[in-house]
């Protein structure tokens, strides 16, 4: 795509978020940021303007879209029907980082919905975010605002070395809290299904009901021409230029195993506190599951950065948001990954 925008960085003043508001309303797409990753935002009901979401992404256009809202009132807008389920999980976890997939109404063009009658819902619970969504009047179509398959956005110069040119405006709001994407959940009858993981981690789930269904797209590589009801389950995702692989062992192993393979051009990704390997580059990515959502993907375009050609990363745990972290690195590994 030729670049043909002069990407201007707002601030999070309400005077900045209307002029952002009055793009959305005109069918553009603004950064946006939220809570989780930064957005690519655009009126979820106008299909011109989603379509310009796929073309700065260059997104797959099979890949559905999560809308958000600011209000609770606007959900009924979009959906057709909301679960008993889906009340209790609003309750507990909106506003936040949780999506809910929900029967649409036809005010969600298919291009939003990646053509399924189903659409993903979030009420963010960042105020920025919310501001943009009410001073529009629109719900917001706002997948990660990164190029497809790259690491997602977590500060407003991610998606300004992602986007300028492509987009008209971002709005800076800072590091984003969580860091991962929301948790994606549907709903089977009595059990709640995880689509993705996030910061709603299946052990919260499991205070709603205790009927959990974790989606094999989570941990398993699906087939190309699969349908599914939430991004970041099929393609390759969150990768950086630089080759994954997640190396599943105690922090002696990986060293072992590192020093029999290392070649030039290699780097590790490390946890916090542990030693750094001989003639090896090395990111560190935080201590805790939290600390590691907030930073593995910044740790990944570091990896670029430093030109790293291949990457032996640690494995995270899989428990609480852990599991949102193993997710995205296998994902970014491409589901490359190996046990000791």
């Amino acid at each position: 795509m030729q670049k043909k925008f002069k990407t201007k960085v707002l601030s999070c003043s309400d005077e900045d978020i209307k002029i952002a508001a009055q793009l959305i309303c005109s069918s553009q797409v603004v950064g946006m940021p939220t809570e989780t990753v930064y957005g690519l935002a655009a009126d979820a009901t106008d299909a011109v303007a989603v379509s310009r979401i796929f073309v700065a992404k260059g997104r797959p256009s099979d890949n559905p879209l999560i809308v958000h809202i600011s209000s609770m009132s606007m959900l009924s807008d979009i959906v057709e029907e909301i679960p008993e389920l889906a009340v209790k999980c609003a309750e507990a976890f909106w506003p936040g980082p949780l999506t809910m997939v929900l029967p649409k109404k036809n005010i969600i063009p298919p291009v939003t919905s990646g053509g399924l009658d189903t659409v993903g819902v979030r009420f963010p619970s960042d105020e920025t975010a919310r501001k943009l969504i009410s001073f529009s009047g629109k719900p917001l179509a706002a997948p990660s605002a990164n190029l497809s398959g790259s690491p997602s956005p977590t500060t407003a110069k991610h998606v300004l070395d992602d986007m300028n040119g492509r987009i008209p405006a971002i709005i800076d709001g800072g590091s984003c809290n969580v860091g991962v994407e929301s948790t994606v959940i549907s709903f089977d009858g009595d059990a709640i299904r995880l689509l993705r993981p996030g910061f709603v981690s299946v052990e919260m789930l499991s205070e709603i009901t205790e009927n959990i269904i974790i989606d094999k797209g989570v941990l398993e590589q699906l087939a190309l021409n699969a349908k599914v009801s939430s991004p970041g389950m099929k393609y390759k995702h969150y990768s950086p230029k630089a080759d994954i692989y997640i190396i599943k062992s105690d922090y002696d192993s990986f060293v072992r195993y590192v020093n029999e393979n290392k070649q030039s051009g290699d780097a590790v990704m490390l946890f916090d506190g542990e030693a750094e390997i001989d003639e090896v580059k090395t990111v560190f990515y935080g201590e805790t599951s939290q600390q590691q959502a907030q930073r593995v993907f910044g740790a990944l375009r570091e990896c670029d950065e430093i030109g790293a050609k291949r990457v032996f990363a640690r494995c995270p745990s899989t428990e609480g948001v852990g599991l949102a972290v193993y997710n995205r690195l296998l994902r970014a590994a491409g589901f490359k990954l190996i046990e000791l």
